[in-house]
């Protein structure tokens, strides 16, 4: 028996794949939302809903057991054509997963209660009677045995005189290894089968049954095939093994089978490297004498010469392509099984902890480096230098452990995009590209927020209506895509719409009204965009259930600040916008470029360096922000010494650090340059964190602390000085010239 422990931790496991089973069925349904023909879909749908209620039985929960048998019920009448899986149904069914979803929220897993709203329940099931679901349900029981045959009265193994194997049911059975863990028994199946009909044969699968020092006595290994003579109907037969559909690959095939279900079978059974003979028995199509004999004659010709399949062609016992469809199973196998790789499930703060310790690892290369250029031991040095490769190698490794695809996040505003655009009566599709795309978890886990309200803003505010599209020479259905790909070591994210684009003149109306600029700036285009990012800031003429707050692209730039990345924007008037985030692509450690003011250290992330150059400082000046002329261009520049306040430095040379960030770019004045490192990056205290310019900080090996500039945050400090000074780039600092 269990004890308390173990049921939770079993209830638990069912909570998780509950909610892999509900992500699957959403995805499923919007799938059929565009194609309601999709047999596939229904399939996995209906299988879907079927484990869930099975997995629910196994644990009593009675509620979601009766609410998932309507939704199934349902499915089976879509799956066997007699209705149609129209919008309307789909909606109703996503609405159900929402309540199974809350169901599955609300179980307790130390006393297991599932506690249920019944009045929302029975608003959802009056619905799905609407469409022909069974008003009220019990729960489903054990299977009910069929009558049966008096050759079922017999003993269990007996062979009936009335039947024979090519008369019988063939049952081809392979358990998964979880099987026994989860508390069943592959006998007590079997024992269930006699009450439906004289069991003929029983074949015990043991290919995969390990020596006994390595076998897991918690672990099932074997499988079965059976001959079964009975009057029993398919589906009969199937219910003996609802509540293991997970746990099992199960085949039945009826009596007097042609030739082709048994080759079907064959190419179905598990992927195990089974000798040919064992397999033609698997299948119902040989037996164990007429193996026996076919291995004898084999052996008195010469193996090697003498293929056990030729031989049992030529004795007539199999025809030839059973024989060459149980070859080709073998040769998939093993092609399959070179390419195969094994994975791991590991705990989320499990791997936190290794990269943790990986960054630890970083710093102490560090130190141990630095002492040893110190003492100029040459040898010392090179073994150093050994080591940190071996550090930077395990380092991006490490890293790679928690780059996940980008696509999961995507696919779940599928759900987003039907249900907003519906009630604001909008046909829209939405498109997604480089769903391929890795990134940190740890990011990735952070952008669903932002995604949302980009996602939504550009549902309400940037797509038309049709009417409106169709009057301005647009396909009525509205288009809306998600995009990531790498870009110069950063993940670019795109929201793009082909809508009406941002109307430039009423953003800078609004913000002019609210105090946000002067009316008499001169803002560029690009600029005054970015103003919707102001808190607060709102075009809407009116507050709805989406929008017209100002509280949601606030969010957006917060969030996307918050990840050390920038947030652009591209619109073009009647034709689209296009919201593009870069970010970098993890939070835990980067390559770093070190520089310093004075005695002060700085660490500016590498991918954002373009070029280092220098110049004298009274060409520069003390002034916090300037120009240089750049191979003909403007550069703007911010003085780091005279930004946080440091002593100005008395080099007579000052050296600037070129970063650019998307298609921007600007100069960093400092004082030394000292070159690339590895930079674990360690969060600020509370007390800090309202430093501008300042995204975290690093240990040195030396044990010194640098600080991480936050890139984004100096470029809109940079902005901000320009807007002030009306966009005149020269007028407050005329003695910069360049060069």
């Amino acid at each position: 028996m269990l004890n308390g422990e173990q049921w939770s931790q079993l209830l638990r496991g069912f909570i998780d794949e509950a909610g892999d089973l509900i992500k699957q069925a959403e995805e499923y349904l919007l799938q059929l939302d565009q194609t309601p023909e999709d047999e596939d879909a229904v399939n996995g749908l209906f299988r879907a809903m079927h484990t869930l209620k099975g997995s629910a039985g196994l644990f009593s929960l009675t509620p979601l057991v009766s609410f998932t048998h309507h939704l199934e019920s349902l499915l089976m009448s879509v799956r066997d054509s007699q209705r149609k899986l129209e919008p309307a149904l789909v909606s109703l069914m996503l609405r159900c997963l929402d309540e199974i979803a809350t169901m599955v929220a609300l179980i307790d897993v130390d006393s297991g209660e599932l506690p249920v709203d019944e009045t929302h329940q029975n608003e959802l099931l009056a619905a799905l009677a609407a469409y022909g679901a069974p008003a009220s349900v019990e729960p489903a029981a054990a299977p009910a045995a069929a009558s049966p045959r008096p050759c079922a009265q017999r003993g269990a193994f007996e062979r009936c005189a009335g039947c024979d194997a090519d008369g019988a049911w063939h049952i081809s059975l392979r358990f998964e290894a979880d099987l026994l863990r989860n508390g069943f028994d592959p006998a007590s199946f079997v024992r269930y089968l006699t009450r439906l009909g004289d069991i003929l044969r029983l074949e015990v699968i043991d290919e995969a049954l390990p020596s006994l020092a390595e076998m897991d006595p918690e672990s099932c290994y074997i499988g079965l095939e059976i001959d079964l003579c009975s009057e029993a109907s398919k589906a009969e037969i199937e219910e003996v093994f609802e509540f293991i559909h997970d746990f099992c690959t199960l085949r039945i095939l009826p009596p007097h089978s042609a030739q082709e279900d048994y080759l079907r079978l064959i190419q179905e059974l598990p992927e195990t490297d089974q000798r040919i003979g064992s397999m033609l028995i698997a299948s119902g199509l040989l037996t164990e004498h007429e193996l026996n004999q076919g291995l004898a004659l084999q052996a008195q010709a010469e193996p090697e010469k003498a293929p056990l399949g030729s031989v049992l062609v030529e004795e007539g016992m199999v025809a030839p392509q059973v024989v060459n469809a149980a070859l080709a199973k073998q040769q998939s196998v093993r092609e399959k099984r070179s390419q195969e790789s094994t994975q791991i499930r590991v705990a989320a703060h499990k791997l936190d902890e290794l990269i943790n310790l990986v960054g630890e690892l970083v710093i102490s290369a560090a130190g141990a480096q630095l002492r040893a250029q110190a003492h100029g031991d040459a040898g010392c040095v090179e073994s150093t230098q050994t080591v940190n490769q071996h550090v930077e190698q395990i380092r991006e490794a490490a890293l790679k452990l928690r780059m996940i695809e980008i696509g999961d996040t995507f696919n779940r505003f599928h759900r987003v995009v039907r249900d907003v655009s519906q009630q604001l009566g909008k046909d829209i599709r939405l498109q997604i590209r480089g769903a391929d795309t890795e990134l940190d978890k740890s990011v990735i886990d952070k952008l669903a927020d932002p995604l949302t309200h980009l996602v939504r803003n550009a549902i309400d505010h940037g797509i038309e209506s049709a009417e409106q599209r169709l009057a301005a020479g647009k396909p009525a259905e509205g288009q809306l895509q998600l995009n990531a790909y790498h870009e110069s070591g950063m993940i670019v994210i795109e929201v793009a719409d082909d809508g009406r684009g941002l109307n430039t003149e009423r953003i800078r109306q609004k913000a002019i009204d609210r105090g946000l600029i002067d009316a008499q700036a001169n803002l560029a285009e690009p600029d005054i965009h970015a103003l919707v990012f102001a808190a607060g800031f709102s075009t809407a003429d009116s507050v709805s259930d989406l929008s017209g707050r100002g509280v949601g692209m606030d969010v957006v730039r917060s969030v996307i600040d918050g990840l050390r990345g920038s947030i652009e924007i591209d619109s073009v008037l009647g034709a689209g916008c296009t919201f593009r985030i870069r970010l970098p692509l993890t939070l835990a450690i980067i390559d770093g470029f070190l520089i310093s003011l004075g005695d002060e250290y700085f660490v500016v992330p590498l991918d954002m360096v373009t070029e280092c150059l220098e110049m004298d400082a009274e060409q520069l000046g003390d002034s916090t922000y300037g120009y240089l002329t750049l191979r003909g261009k403007p550069l703007p520049c911010i003085s780091l010494a005279a930004h946080f306040d440091l002593p100005a430095s008395r080099s007579k040379r000052r050296n600037i650090v070129v970063v650019n960030l998307g298609r921007q770019q600007a100069g960093l004045v400092v004082d030394h340059l000292h070159g690339e490192l590895q930079t674990v990056i360690k969060p600020l205290g509370l007390l800090f964190q309202h430093l501008q310019g300042i995204g975290g900080s690093t240990i040195l090996g030396s044990g010194q602390v640098a600080l991480i500039l936050d890139i984004p945050s100096l470029f809109r400090h940079l902005q901000n000085h320009v807007e002030a000074n009306g966009g005149d780039r020269r007028q407050s600092h005329p003695h910069i010239s360049g060069s």
